[in-house]
């Protein structure tokens, strides 16, 4: 394929830009075939990793976000393999196959430790006089996934492969300098160490949050002006249990009445449902009322368990109701429903308490099952919770409330960073803006 501009009619492009295969870009840039610009390719070690050795050994799981990730690694003490394939500082790594998804995310080795890359991988031996690697990295991850598809040796069952001599042939932007491509890698860079300072920010402020739970929730700090002990109530004794009313995903809809699926509540990232601030997100289901028990619908202040779950973890998860407007809003497959007895919880407390270390516990050791484990109606009530009096539970909860509404600040500011970084990539990379 040529790499010989596409010229549009006049009116069609701005002056001072040009169209090509690779969309529009400025007159004073050219396409090139990654071929023209490195000295080769090379495909990584097939040697055989082990959990424990000398030096680790990358592979394609390692590649994230354009950096690299150093968990979930393995090793070799294989001489041989070190010395052929050991990397060097400013390695740009290339995913050639795995899911469609996945093919062509490329990562930068920064020297974090020595280490060696994997025969599912590509090392991209650049010549650095022509192509930058910080460039190259954010290139390669921004416009693969979208024009991959033309590059593709095969795909059989799922699975997706990119060859040397196919990735080669990749069309690249090129601004006229090195110092062009480093301007704009530095740029973005500056917009990447911003997300990861903020991401690091939330990550310190969860585990404050999670933190204050456990002291908070459990009695073991008491906030000033409280005392006297909690009592321990079983969950027998606060709520009546029942199940939901079952509909397979396939049944969901934007019409009908809000379900609430039990995937749902273990995709969530947040344990409250608002109906009136979710409305718009929450599936429906498009049946007569009737069809449903009382006990399955679902009112303010009713807490959601699930029962059924993938993993340890997942037993407890749950969300907890907000139908200030009393709409119907059905609990559905895999859902146990607790509806209070007592007026002992608060409705603020219960988005809460039931987030403790002790109480993740106590539904791993009623839980049954081997592949999918859960708790049952019949053992969900002989879990156990302190219960502090409703003046502290209202402080307890007000105090992580005040957290998450800081953390949804920050998390707000994070998606925007996260947008302008978007946008600087769409500027930057096709020459909207010129740095130098």
């Amino acid at each position: 394929m040529s790499a010989v501009s596409k010229q549009l009619p006049h009116s069609s492009v701005q002056a001072g830009y040009k169209q090509t295969e690779v969309g529009v870009i400025p007159e004073d840039w050219e396409v090139k075939r990654l071929g023209n610009l490195v000295h080769n390719v090379e495909y990584g070690s097939s040697a055989k990793s082990k959990v424990s050795g000398r030096i680790p050994v990358l592979r394609m799981g390692n590649l994230q976000g354009g950096r690299l990730n150093w968990e979930s690694l393995v090793f070799t003490d294989d001489d041989k393999e070190i010395k052929k394939y050991e990397l060097r500082y400013n390695d740009v790594l290339f995913n050639r196959t795995n899911t469609v998804d996945l093919v062509g995310k490329t990562s930068i080795y920064k020297g974090e430790q020595p280490a060696i890359f994997a025969g599912y991988l590509i090392r991209i031996n650049r010549r650095d006089d022509l192509l930058d690697a910080g460039y190259l990295n954010y290139i390669l991850n921004t416009t693969f996934a979208k024009r991959y598809g033309a590059l593709v040796l095969s795909i059989a069952v799922g699975q997706a492969n990119i060859n040397g001599v196919k990735l080669k042939s990749y069309p690249i932007p090129i601004p006229p300098t090195i110092t062009e491509q480093e301007a704009i890698a530095s740029a973005l860079s500056d917009a990447d160490a911003l997300i990861e300072s903020m991401d690091r920010l939330i990550a310190k402020k969860r585990d404050l949050k999670q933190a204050a739970m456990q002291q908070l929730l459990t009695g073991q700090t008491r906030l000033p002006g409280f005392s006297g002990e909690w009592e321990v109530k079983t969950f027998g004794e606060l709520f009546n249990f029942s199940g939901g009313y079952s509909a397979s995903r396939d049944q969901l809809s934007s019409e009908g009445h809000c379900y609430l699926h039990y995937g749902d509540i273990h995709g969530a990232t947040k344990t409250t449902v608002d109906v009136r601030a979710d409305y718009q997100n929450i599936p429906k289901l498009d049946i007569p009322l009737k069809r449903v028990a009382t006990k399955s619908l679902l009112e303010d202040g009713d807490v959601v368990f699930v029962d059924a779950s993938e993993d340890d973890e997942g037993t407890s998860r749950h969300v907890v109701v907000v139908n200030k407007d009393k709409k119907p809003f059905i609990s559905g497959l895999h859902t146990i429903v607790a509806k209070s007895k007592t007026d002992e919880l608060t409705h603020e407390y219960r988005r809460y308490c039931f987030q403790t270390a002790a109480i993740r516990q106590q539904f791993i050791f009623y839980s049954v099952g081997t592949k999918v484990s859960g708790i049952s109606k019949g053992n969900i009530p002989k879990l156990t919770l302190p219960v502090p009096s409703i003046p502290e539970q209202t402080t307890i909860a007000s105090i992580l409330s005040d957290m998450d509404a800081n953390l949804a600040v920050l998390e707000a500011k994070l998606e925007k960073y996260k947008k302008i970084k978007q946008g600087m990539m769409s500027e930057l990379l096709t020459g909207r803006i010129r740095l130098v």
